[in-house]
């Protein structure tokens, strides 16, 4: 059976963050994009449009030295919906982060148009950042 294509969309936008490619990910996100990032940490916010998620990926780089690492265990998506099985990696301050994230994307006409971070613990997600 083939991939739904919205499956590599998805996995060619992950690639592309993990090259910094902010060029090919303009390409894959609608600039009216939603970007949900949960919690109480500096980086807990609803960013909206394009030029407010690339502030959101270029200050998680910045926070981390650029040590931010994530590692795509599977993708599932439909013609609407997509959802991201990921290990996120990442040191701040002397402090490691290893943790299971999951994305929901919200997908329209071959872009992604919103997306939810759900964090295995948040907590420590917070603490992580804060």
């Amino acid at each position: 059976m083939a991939k739904h294509p919205n499956v590599e969309l998805l996995k060619r936008a992950y690639e592309a963050f993990a090259k910094g490619d902010l060029a090919t990910l303009r390409e894959v996100a609608s600039e009216e994009g939603v970007w949900h990032v949960p919690g109480s940490g500096p980086l807990a916010d609803e960013y909206r449009g394009w030029d407010e998620v690339v502030t959101l990926f270029t200050r998680s780089a910045q926070m981390t030295g650029g040590t931010e690492r994530i590692e795509v265990h599977d993708v599932l998506a439909n013609d609407e919906h997509g959802v991201a099985l990921t290990r996120y990696t990442a040191s701040r301050e002397g402090n490691q982060l290893d943790m299971r994230i999951v994305n929901v994307f919200h997908l329209k006409d071959g872009k992604i148009t919103e997306v939810w971070d759900f964090m295995e613990d948040l907590r420590v997600y917070d603490e992580f950042w804060s």
